[in-house]
C-alpha cells in the first residue's frame, strides 16, 4: 500500500523533478541550486520543529509521488504561545494514477501536532480538498490587490509577457501615459502618483537596512491579537530567504517615518522600471495605513514601475478603498484551528497573517534557480 511518511534528504531530487515540471511548468532538469534550496527550506527552517515535518506520499513500489512542505510557525495569542504551522508547497506527480494522494498529504499534515494550520498559496483543487477536511476560508486574507500605475505601461507590459515585444510596447505606452498624466496632474487625480494633497503628508520613507526591519517587524505587529512569535534567528533567515526574488525584478525595502523619525510603517516589494511590482509586505502602525499605503505607491511611481499587486491584509483594506485599488482573487487563505476562539480571530481580522508570516517570503515564490 502506499504510504505518508516524513520529508528526508534522499527524496530531494525527485521531490526537485516534480517542483521544475509541475510547478514550473518546465522540462530542463532541477537545477543543483533549486535542490539545495529544499533542503535548506524543509528539512532545516526557521523555528524548527521535529514533530511539524515536510511529508511525501510513496507508491508501493517505495518511488515518491507527492510532496507537502512545511514550515513551522510558532505564534503567540495575547502573549500565550501556539504551535502552528504553514502548508506551502503541494504538487502530486501523475494526479490519475492516485487521485487521492493529495488529500492524504494534507489529511496526515492536518493530523499533526499544531494548534493552527495555515496556507496562503491554495488554488481551487486544493481549497476544494481544505474545505472537506473543515478547514475556513478566509476572505479578507485571500484577495489580490492591484494599482494601476501607469495605464497604457501596464496593458504594454500585459502584452508583452504574452507576445514578448516589451521594448517596442513599453516604447508607445510611455508617450500616451504622459499625456494621461498631464491631462489629469492639475485635478489631483493622477494615475502616476498619489494626488498633490497627500504628498503633503510629513511622512516620509528610506531605505531600510535588515537590522531596522528585525526591529521593526516586531514593533508593528504587536497590536494584533495573533501575531506570529519570532526569535532572533527565525526573523533574521526569513529577512536573508526574502533579498532575492528574480523573477519579480529588484528588492525594495522601505520604511516609513515621521517628521521626527519616528517608524509608522515599512513596505517590501519587487519591481523594475516597466514592470509589474510584487510587494510582498506591508506593515502600519494603527491610524497611519493610508499614508504608508500612499508613500509605497508614490515610491513605485518614482522608481518608473506601471503597476503595483499583492496580498491584502484585513488592517488595510480598509486604506486601500478610495485609492484606486482594484481586487481580485487567485488563490486562497485557509486556516483550520483546534479551538474555536483561535478561528474567531481571523475571522475578525486580528490575526496576522500572510506575507512574513506565511511563505511568500521564501524564494520559491518569485525566485529563479539556474
Amino acid at each position: 500500500m502506499s504510504e505518508i511518511r516524513p520529508f528526508a534528504a534522499a527524496d530531494i531530487p525527485v521531490v526537485a523533478d516534480m517542483f521544475q515540471r509541475i510547478l514550473r511548468k518546465s522540462d530542463r532538469p532541477a537545477a543543483p541550486s533549486l535542490k539545495a534550496y529544499l533542503g535548506e527550506l524543509f528539512l532545516d527552517p526557521p523555528d524548527f520543529d521535529p514533530a511539524i515535518v515536510s511529508l511525501v506520499h510513496e507508491r508501493t513500489d517505495g518511488s515518491v509521488s507527492g510532496f507537502l512542505g512545511v514550515l513551522p510557525q510558532p505564534m503567540e495569542l495575547d502573549g500565550v504561545g501556539l504551535r502552528a504551522a504553514i502548508c506551502g508547497t503541494l504538487m502530486v506527480d501523475n494526479h490519475a494514477e492516485d487521485p487521492f494522494a493529495g488529500a492524504r498529504l494534507l489529511r496526515a499534515f492536518l493530523a499533526g501536532p499544531q494548534d493552527l494550520s495555515l496556507t496562503e498559496t491554495a488554488n481551487d483543487v486544493s481549497t476544494a480538498m481544505w474545505r472537506k477536511l473543515r478547514a475556513t476560508v478566509l476572505p479578507d486574507y485571500s484577495l489580490e490587490w492591484l494599482r494601476v500605475i501607469r495605464p497604457a505601461g501596464f496593458a504594454a507590459a500585459l502584452a508583452a509577457n504574452r507576445l514578448g515585444m516589451a521594448g517596442m510596447l513599453a516604447a508607445v505606452a510611455s508617450p500616451i501615459d504622459a499625456l494621461l498624466h498631464r491631462r489629469t496632474a492639475p485635478t489631483g487625480q493622477s494615475w502616476s502618483h498619489i494626488s498633490p494633497s497627500d504628498t503633503k503628508t510629513s511622512l516620509k520613507d528610506e531605505e531600510a537596512g535588515e537590522e531596522r526591519l528585525f526591529e521593526l517587524f516586531p514593533a508593528l505587529t504587536e497590536h494584533f491579537t495573533l501575531r506570529p512569535q519570532w526569535s532572533t534567528e527565525t526573523l533574521r533567515a526569513r529577512l536573508s530567504h526574502a533579498r532575492r526574488k528574480a523573477n519579480y525584478g529588484g528588492c525594495v525595502r522601505r520604511v516609513v517615518t515621521t517628521r521626527d523619525g519616528r517608524a509608522v510603517g515599512l513596505f517590501i516589494y519587487y519591481g523594475d522600471k516597466g514592470g509589474i511590482g510584487r510587494t510582498v509586505q506591508i506593515l502600519a502602525a494603527p491610524g497611519h495605513e493610508g499614508a504608508v499605503v500612499d508613500r509605497m505607491i508614490d515610491h513605485a511611481a518614482g522608481r518608473g514601475l506601471v503597476a503595483l499587486r499583492g496580498r491584502t491584509q484585513p488592517a488595510l483594506l480598509d486604506a486601500m478603498l478610495g485609492r484606486r485599488i482594484a481586487f481580485l482573487h487567485a488563490s486562497s487563505s485557509i486556516m483550520h484551528a483546534r479551538d474555536p476562539a483561535v478561528a474567531e480571530i481571523f475571522h475578525s481580522g486580528k490575526a496576522f497573517f500572510n506575507g512574513f508570516a506565511g511563505e511568500s517570503w521564501a524564494r520559491l515564490i518569485g525566485d529563479s534557480f539556474e
